[in-house]
């Protein structure tokens, strides 16, 4: 074997890690994600005072951190395969190289002691000397050469690959630890999911029993939400009509914008997928449209924005610069703002002040308002929805990801 075959299998063997790299590495950001998301989850979530009158919502929210405990236990899962697929590689590579580098030290062992012997015999003048010819000198001198260039290299590959072996071991040890680690951390993180799914059995059985309460008390709150749904669309309606006062435009059109107002829109849209969040920290706790309730078996659930679920005191923030277009008075003296971006608007729901008025312009970021706190569960959820002027948007592929 030359040096070059050596440098190949080197650059073989560190493209073959490096990828293996990234992809640990990617699988350990992932875990460290929902980690944090579960830290989050419980921060956010599981604040009711009076268990009777929030069964429901204590359910949902043991049902949701099951779920994203899933997601750990499954990426560990993954991450455990491929360090076992590592650790199974280094151990192969690592016999190959003992192998390799137990021939190479009997073939330099020989060299050695063949060179000694030639040296008792007669010396390298003298093998020169003794030529029949001048061609024949130089042929043995070229050997000689090329004798001592091949034992160096001899020598220099037994260092490779004893190095090499040195990398391999230490990088066995390492993965061989992490394993272990996640082996522990998915122990861990099993007997979490246990408990928590022993609770959430005890949980429906008490659901199950007052089933028809907790409907009744579903449909009422999507009700109320369609009621402020009809709202919007009724201002954002009414906003489009104001507009297009002394134009020529169809009331049925959408906005009579102004080259400014254009060139907002042109920015919103320009900055889909990169909006900031509408809380500085949070958890979508529904998702937009129509889906199924997390507990409760056939019931169906409707949702025109995005519930948020974050601090207790905290502000909404202005996911864009524009102006105020409205401020709505909902029940409990909440509040609703509307912010107009161009032909584009932002909804927030659920605040119980408003730090603006009606016309303001508004900055990227600007705190907007205080999100209301429910007395009962605890829980602070922004409601946060986005329109092209009556259209309703799916709000998460615009805002970028919560950092």
């Amino acid at each position: 074997m030359n040096l070059r075959v050596v440098f190949f299998i080197a650059i073989s063997i560190f493209f073959t890690y490096t990828s293996f790299g990234q992809t640990k590495s990617q699988l350990e950001k992932k875990r460290k994600e929902i980690q944090k998301e579960i830290k989050e989850t419980q921060t956010l979530l599981f604040k009711s005072k009076k268990e009777a009158e929030t069964l429901l919502s204590e359910l949902d929210d043991l049902t949701k951190i099951i779920s994203i405990r899933s997601r750990l236990i499954r990426t560990i899962d993954e991450e455990a395969k491929v360090l076992s697929k590592a650790i199974a590689k280094n151990e192969k590579e690592i016999a190959i190289l003992e192998k390799k580098l137990e021939v190479l030290k009997k073939d330099y062992a020989n060299m050695v002691v063949n060179s000694y012997k030639s040296k008792n015999k007669q010396s390298r003048l003298m093998f020169l000397l003794s030529s029949e010819s001048f061609l024949q000198a130089y042929k043995r001198l070229q050997y000689i050469k090329q004798y001592a260039n091949y034992k160096k290299e001899q020598g220099e590959q037994i260092k490779i690959s004893a190095n090499k072996l040195s990398v391999l071991t230490d990088s066995l040890r390492t993965k061989e630890e992490e394993k272990r680690q996640l082996i522990a951390l998915h122990t861990k993180q099993k007997d979490s999911i246990d408990r928590e799914k022993n609770s959430q059995v005890k949980l429906v059985s008490k659901v199950k029993a007052k089933e028809k309460k907790y409907i009744a008390q579903i449909k009422s709150k999507q009700a109320e939400e369609r009621k402020i749904e009809q709202q919007i669309d009724k201002l954002i309606a009414a906003a489009i009509a104001k507009s297009k006062k002394g134009t020529n435009k169809k009331a049925s059109s959408g906005f009579h914008l102004t080259p400014e107002e254009k060139n907002l829109s042109g920015d919103f849209v320009d900055n889909k997928g990169k909006l900031p969040w509408p809380v500085k920290k949070g958890l979508v706790i529904r998702k937009y449209g129509t889906q199924p309730h997390p507990t409760l078996a056939g019931i169906t659930i409707q949702s025109s924005g995005i519930h948020i679920a974050t601090e207790k005191g905290a502000k909404a923030r202005a996911i864009f610069k524009g102006k105020v277009m409205s401020i709505q008075l909902q029940s409990g003296r909440k509040k609703l703002v509307l912010i107009q971006h161009g032909n584009y608007i932002s909804a927030y729901t659920n605040l119980d002040d408003v730090m603006f008025k009606l016309g303001d312009t508004v900055n990227t970021g600007d705190e907007i308002g205080t999100i209301h706190t429910d007395a009962v569960s605890g829980k602070t959820v922004l409601i946060f929805s986005l329109f092209k002027e009556t259209r309703k948007l799916n709000p998460e592929p615009w805002i970028g990801k919560l950092i």
